[in-house]
């Protein structure tokens, strides 16, 4: 599963620490997630789309 993350997240001025930070997990989980080496929990993706301003589904794209 691809995602926007990074892009969002920079297009903020953000390090991927603030992000981190912001939603109670580890730099380490947001740069797996980033590099579509993890897929986040729902609850995890829903605050992420909530934090970036967007859907879950325009922040995760489905392989097909």
């Amino acid at each position: 599963m691809k995602n926007k993350i990074r892009q969002l997240r920079k297009s903020r001025g953000m390090r991927q620490e603030d992000l981190a930070r912001f939603l109670g997990v580890t730099r380490q989980t947001i740069n797996a997630i980033e590099n579509d080496k993890y897929n986040p929990t729902l609850e995890l993706a829903m605050r992420l789309a909530k934090f970036l301003n967007t859907t879950v589904e325009e922040l995760f794209i489905l392989d097909d």
